[in-house]
Protein backbone atom coordinates (compact mmCIF):
# COMPACT_ATOMS: atom_id res chain seq x y z
CA UNK A 1 0.00 0.00 0.00
CA UNK A 2 3.18 2.35 0.51
CA UNK A 3 6.06 1.47 -0.63
CA UNK A 4 9.45 3.45 -0.50
CA UNK A 5 12.12 2.49 -3.00
CA UNK A 6 16.10 3.73 -1.92
CA UNK A 7 14.12 7.10 -0.22
CA UNK A 8 16.32 9.85 1.71
CA UNK A 9 15.49 13.58 2.77
CA UNK A 10 17.48 15.86 3.84
CA UNK A 11 16.63 18.89 5.44
CA UNK A 12 18.78 22.38 5.97
CA UNK A 13 21.40 21.00 4.69
CA UNK A 14 21.76 17.18 6.50
CA UNK A 15 20.61 14.14 5.73
CA UNK A 16 17.93 13.06 8.23
CA UNK A 17 16.82 9.60 6.79
CA UNK A 18 19.09 7.85 4.30
CA UNK A 19 18.52 4.58 1.23
CA UNK A 20 15.20 3.69 3.13
CA UNK A 21 13.35 1.04 1.78
CA UNK A 22 10.15 -0.99 3.08
CA UNK A 23 7.02 -2.20 1.37
CA UNK A 24 3.42 -1.40 4.15
CA UNK A 25 1.51 -4.35 2.50
CA UNK A 26 -2.49 -4.40 3.27
CA UNK A 27 -3.15 -5.61 6.70
CA UNK A 28 -0.06 -5.07 8.21
CA UNK A 29 1.39 -3.92 11.59
CA UNK A 30 4.28 -1.77 12.33
CA UNK A 31 6.25 -0.63 14.90
CA UNK A 32 8.66 1.93 14.36
CA UNK A 33 10.99 2.78 17.37
CA UNK A 34 14.14 4.98 17.46
CA UNK A 35 15.41 7.53 19.99
CA UNK A 36 13.98 11.45 19.98
CA UNK A 37 15.38 13.24 16.96
CA UNK A 38 16.07 9.50 14.97
CA UNK A 39 13.72 10.46 12.37
CA UNK A 40 10.24 8.99 13.48
CA UNK A 41 7.88 11.64 13.04
CA UNK A 42 9.54 12.41 9.25
CA UNK A 43 9.60 8.94 8.76
CA UNK A 44 5.28 9.19 9.25
CA UNK A 45 5.21 12.61 7.66
CA UNK A 46 6.66 11.34 4.11
CA UNK A 47 4.16 8.09 4.56
CA UNK A 48 1.73 10.81 4.61
CA UNK A 49 2.87 13.15 1.70
CA UNK A 50 3.10 15.97 3.76
CA UNK A 51 7.21 15.67 2.84
CA UNK A 52 8.73 14.72 -0.04
CA UNK A 53 11.73 12.75 -0.72
CA UNK A 54 15.02 14.35 -1.30
CA UNK A 55 15.53 11.31 -3.44
CA UNK A 56 14.03 7.59 -4.19
CA UNK A 57 10.50 6.54 -4.97
CA UNK A 58 7.75 6.50 -2.59
CA UNK A 59 4.79 5.60 -3.40
CA UNK A 60 0.94 5.01 -2.35
CA UNK A 61 -1.46 3.05 -3.93
CA UNK A 62 0.50 2.44 -6.96
CA UNK A 63 0.54 6.64 -7.24
CA UNK A 64 3.95 7.96 -7.29
CA UNK A 65 3.70 10.80 -4.47
CA UNK A 66 6.02 12.81 -6.33
CA UNK A 67 3.97 13.27 -9.00
CA UNK A 68 0.33 14.08 -7.95
CA UNK A 69 -0.98 17.57 -7.78
CA UNK A 70 -2.66 19.47 -4.67
CA UNK A 71 -6.14 17.62 -5.63
CA UNK A 72 -4.64 14.05 -6.25
CA UNK A 73 -2.71 14.35 -3.08
CA UNK A 74 -5.83 15.47 -1.24
CA UNK A 75 -7.61 12.23 -2.43
CA UNK A 76 -5.21 10.26 -1.83
CA UNK A 77 -4.75 11.50 2.42
CA UNK A 78 -8.21 10.30 2.30
CA UNK A 79 -7.06 6.70 2.72
CA UNK A 80 -4.44 7.65 5.01
CA UNK A 81 -5.65 8.45 8.75
CA UNK A 82 -2.70 10.34 10.80
CA UNK A 83 -2.57 10.25 14.37
CA UNK A 84 -0.74 13.50 15.22
CA UNK A 85 1.43 13.57 18.55
CA UNK A 86 0.18 16.85 19.37
CA UNK A 87 -3.57 16.16 19.05
CA UNK A 88 -4.61 19.29 18.06
CA UNK A 89 -7.65 20.68 18.25
CA UNK A 90 -10.00 24.05 17.63
CA UNK A 91 -11.11 24.89 20.86
CA UNK A 92 -14.74 27.08 20.03
CA UNK A 93 -15.53 23.57 18.83
CA UNK A 94 -16.90 20.75 20.63
CA UNK A 95 -15.52 17.31 20.39
CA UNK A 96 -17.83 15.89 17.91
CA UNK A 97 -17.11 18.82 15.60
CA UNK A 98 -13.48 18.26 15.75
CA UNK A 99 -13.89 14.74 15.41
CA UNK A 100 -16.10 15.31 11.85
CA UNK A 101 -13.90 18.26 10.75
CA UNK A 102 -12.57 15.50 7.69
CA UNK A 103 -15.83 14.69 6.72
CA UNK A 104 -16.61 18.63 6.12
CA UNK A 105 -12.80 19.33 4.38
CA UNK A 106 -13.99 16.10 2.34
CA UNK A 107 -17.63 17.61 0.99
CA UNK A 108 -19.67 15.22 2.64
CA UNK A 109 -22.09 16.17 4.69
CA UNK A 110 -21.81 15.70 8.55
CA UNK A 111 -25.21 15.60 9.51
CA UNK A 112 -25.87 12.90 7.13
CA UNK A 113 -22.91 10.91 9.16
CA UNK A 114 -24.34 11.51 12.40
CA UNK A 115 -25.23 8.21 13.33
CA UNK A 116 -21.49 6.68 11.80
CA UNK A 117 -20.06 9.56 14.39
CA UNK A 118 -21.62 8.98 17.23
CA UNK A 119 -21.04 5.09 16.72
CA UNK A 120 -17.31 5.71 16.22
CA UNK A 121 -17.13 8.29 19.36
CA UNK A 122 -18.95 5.46 21.58
CA UNK A 123 -15.81 2.61 20.06
CA UNK A 124 -13.48 5.23 21.43
CA UNK A 125 -14.72 5.37 24.84
CA UNK A 126 -15.94 9.44 24.22
CA UNK A 127 -20.32 8.59 23.42
CA UNK A 128 -20.97 10.41 26.62
CA UNK A 129 -18.49 13.48 25.57
CA UNK A 130 -20.08 14.56 22.26
CA UNK A 131 -20.52 17.90 23.72
CA UNK A 132 -16.96 18.77 25.49
CA UNK A 133 -14.66 21.20 24.46
CA UNK A 134 -11.48 20.23 23.51
CA UNK A 135 -9.76 22.04 26.80
CA UNK A 136 -12.54 20.17 29.30
CA UNK A 137 -10.96 16.38 27.88
CA UNK A 138 -7.74 14.99 30.01
CA UNK A 139 -5.06 13.56 27.92
CA UNK A 140 -6.10 10.05 27.15
CA UNK A 141 -9.48 11.52 26.07
CA UNK A 142 -7.49 13.67 23.89
CA UNK A 143 -5.80 10.79 22.40
CA UNK A 144 -9.06 8.84 22.15
CA UNK A 145 -10.50 11.62 20.01
CA UNK A 146 -7.55 11.98 17.99
CA UNK A 147 -7.66 8.74 17.09
CA UNK A 148 -11.52 8.75 15.93
CA UNK A 149 -10.92 11.70 13.99
CA UNK A 150 -8.25 9.54 12.18
CA UNK A 151 -10.34 7.34 11.12
CA UNK A 152 -13.60 8.96 10.22
CA UNK A 153 -12.82 8.51 6.88
CA UNK A 154 -12.42 5.00 7.33
CA UNK A 155 -8.85 5.08 5.39
CA UNK A 156 -6.84 1.70 4.88
CA UNK A 157 -3.95 2.94 6.45
CA UNK A 158 -3.61 4.65 10.08
CA UNK A 159 -0.38 6.28 11.45
CA UNK A 160 0.06 6.68 14.76
CA UNK A 161 2.99 9.18 15.85
CA UNK A 162 3.74 8.61 19.59
CA UNK A 163 0.06 8.07 20.57
CA UNK A 164 0.69 6.95 24.01
CA UNK A 165 3.60 9.01 24.63
CA UNK A 166 1.42 11.06 27.08
CA UNK A 167 -1.38 9.04 28.61
CA UNK A 168 -0.59 6.18 31.37
CA UNK A 169 -0.27 2.86 31.08
CA UNK A 170 -4.05 1.64 31.60
CA UNK A 171 -5.10 4.53 28.89
CA UNK A 172 -1.94 3.01 26.57
CA UNK A 173 -2.99 0.07 26.73
CA UNK A 174 -6.81 0.76 25.79
CA UNK A 175 -5.72 2.75 22.96
CA UNK A 176 -3.15 0.26 21.66
CA UNK A 177 -6.42 -2.71 21.66
CA UNK A 178 -8.40 0.21 19.63
CA UNK A 179 -5.54 0.15 16.90
CA UNK A 180 -5.41 -4.14 17.40
CA UNK A 181 -8.92 -4.26 16.63
CA UNK A 182 -8.77 -1.51 13.65
CA UNK A 183 -5.84 -3.67 12.35
CA UNK A 184 -8.31 -7.13 12.66
CA UNK A 185 -10.72 -4.89 10.69
CA UNK A 186 -8.32 -5.19 7.99
CA UNK A 187 -6.57 -1.65 8.18
CA UNK A 188 -2.92 -1.55 8.25
CA UNK A 189 -0.82 0.10 11.20
CA UNK A 190 2.04 2.04 11.93
CA UNK A 191 2.67 2.84 15.13
CA UNK A 192 5.65 5.38 16.07
CA UNK A 193 6.69 4.31 19.92
CA UNK A 194 10.12 4.62 21.94
CA UNK A 195 8.19 2.48 24.46
CA UNK A 196 9.40 -1.06 24.32
CA UNK A 197 7.00 -2.41 27.09
CA UNK A 198 4.18 -1.20 24.47
CA UNK A 199 5.23 -3.50 22.33
CA UNK A 200 5.91 -6.02 24.25
CA UNK A 201 2.32 -6.18 25.08
CA UNK A 202 1.31 -5.80 21.45
CA UNK A 203 3.04 -9.32 20.60
CA UNK A 204 0.70 -11.70 22.24
CA UNK A 205 -2.02 -10.22 20.49
CA UNK A 206 -1.35 -9.11 17.02
CA UNK A 207 1.75 -10.40 14.40
CA UNK A 208 3.58 -7.26 14.62
CA UNK A 209 6.87 -6.46 12.82
CA UNK A 210 9.34 -3.76 14.63
CA UNK A 211 11.45 -1.62 12.55
CA UNK A 212 13.92 0.65 14.02
CA UNK A 213 15.23 3.94 13.01
CA UNK A 214 19.27 4.24 13.61
CA UNK A 215 21.79 6.42 12.10
CA UNK A 216 19.61 7.82 9.36
CA UNK A 217 18.26 3.97 8.23
CA UNK A 218 15.88 1.98 8.61
CA UNK A 219 16.51 -1.74 10.14
CA UNK A 220 15.04 -4.63 11.60
CA UNK A 221 14.57 -4.48 14.82
CA UNK A 222 15.89 -7.72 17.16
CA UNK A 223 14.10 -10.53 18.62
CA UNK A 224 14.90 -9.15 22.41
CA UNK A 225 12.13 -6.39 21.99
Amino acid sequence: MIELESVSYSYGGGELLSDVSLQLQSGSFHFLTGPSGAGKTTFLKLCYGALLPTSGRLSAFDEDISSLDRDQMAVLRRRIGMVHQDCRFLDHMTLAENVALPLMVSGRVAGAEQDNLTELLNWVGLGARLGAYPPELSGGERQRAALARAVILSPDIVLADEPTGNVDWEMSQRLLRLLIELNRMGKTVLIATHDLSLIRAAKSQVQARVLRISQRRLQLAGADL
